[in-house]
């Protein structure tokens, strides 16, 4: 099936909440975007400010060295992998790659085809349009407890699947075993796999795993057709730093360094020196973990949900609703606490019925946004018995 391009989500919500006011006395929530609150941290900072003088000299469109050995510094303490520079490209984020490989990868097939989850981050139904690719949806549900698949038939068809685990916006996680079987069956089928693991840093206690883990124990040592691809978005509280990578199969990337030479999106030299010094901080990145930890732990004591309607492996709560526009509006309306509409993540009716919260606050404020939710809840019930 082919799509057109639609509306960011954020466009829509807009739009649905044009003619919506808070409450004059309340005060007013946004949990819609995965947008850290925190301050940057201050090494980061500082090594952005200290090397400004550096904006006289072009950056390496393949990365600096610098940051190549700070994100496989990353990896090795994060996965106990040890990958060559050869197996990674420093990204302008991943948004970039999850845009643009795709573009790359598929330009020369006459039918190419690419699956994806659903819901989904949007780019990746941008990418998608952009190299005039079917599209097979991988419909993620409570009824597959929100597990990607393909049947053998899609199996044999597709040529690029992207995976989201940790997922946005369910929180699912694909285990060790499941990503091995991904993996088995790329190799198998002869399809390339790209794992978004933007979120690998959010969890609560356990870190969840990489595709080339998983990759190293399905016996592939090369990552022959595996792609991983992260940022420090999250992890590091620098959305704007626009740090990510792309690592795996080296004849892939090999040959994806080259087009990215004619793209112009390399990381300005301050903002790479900066990136090295986020990356290799192993530390800081924990205390902030532990706040998005509280988050969870907060958001099921308060809205009464379990272990398995909130997942430890994110800080989005994907709340089940009964019409998620309606009550996106009513939220906001009533008590000023602004959610996102499932239905705008996903296509063909998925996601709808639920909303996206974003616990991206320090622990006093998502506690404040969490207790007008429940009553937002509780309302809502009311009025819509």
């Amino acid at each position: 099936m082919l799509y057109q391009f639609e509306s960011y989500p954020f466009e829509k919500l807009r739009a649905l909440l044009a003619h919506s006011s808070p409450p004059s006395d309340k005060e007013v929530f946004s949990l819609t975007i995965g947008e850290p609150q925190f301050p940057t941290p201050t090494n980061i900072i500082e090594s952005w400010q200290q090397n400004a003088h550096l904006l006289n000299k072009y950056p390496k469109s393949s990365g600096e060295d610098e940051l190549k050995d700070a994100q496989l510094h990353f990896i090795a303490k994060r996965y106990n992998l040890t990958l060559t520079k050869s197996q990674i490209i420093p990204t302008f984020g991943t948004r970039e790659a999850l845009f643009n490989f795709p573009q790359f990868y598929l330009f020369d097939l006459s039918q190419p085809t690419i699956a994806y989850p659903n819901p989904f981050y949007q780019i990746y139904e941008g990418a998608a349009i952009a190299a005039k690719a079917q599209i097979i949806l991988m419909n993620l549900t409570e009824q597959n407890n929100f597990t990607p698949s393909l049947t053998p038939k899609e199996l044999e068809k597709v040529h690029l699947v992207i995976l989201n685990s940790p997922n946005n916006p369910t929180g699912r996680v694909l285990d060790m075993q499941s990503l091995a079987q991904w993996v088995k069956q790329a190799l198998e089928y002869n399809f390339v796999i790209i794992n978004d693991e933007c979120y690998s840093e959010i969890y609560e206690s356990s870190p969840p795993p990489s595709i080339l883990q998983a990759s190293i124990q399905a016996g592939n040592t090369q990552f022959k057709n595996i792609i991983a691809l992260n940022s420090i978005s999250k992890r590091s509280s620098a959305p704007g730093l626009r740090s990510g990578f792309i690592a795996g199969d080296t004849e892939i990337l090999k040959a994806y360094n080259l087009y990215r030479t004619y793209l112009g999106c390399a990381l300005p030299l301050p903002l790479q020196k900066a990136a090295s010094v986020a990356w290799r901080d192993m530390q800081t990145p924990e205390s902030i973990r532990h706040i998005y930890a509280k988050n969870l732990a907060l958001a099921r004591e308060i809205l009464e949900l379990t272990q398995e309607q909130i997942s430890p492996y994110t800080f989005y709560v994907w709340l089940k609703v009964d019409d998620d526009e309606a009550f996106c509006k009513f939220a906001y309306e009533k008590k000023g606490v602004l959610t996102l509409p499932g239905s705008y993540l996903g296509r063909e009716n998925q996601g709808k019925g639920y909303v996206r919260i974003a616990l991206v606050y320090d622990n006093d404020t998502t506690k404040k946004a969490l207790l007008a939710l429940k009553e937002a809840i509780k309302l809502y019930k009311q009025e819509h018995k």
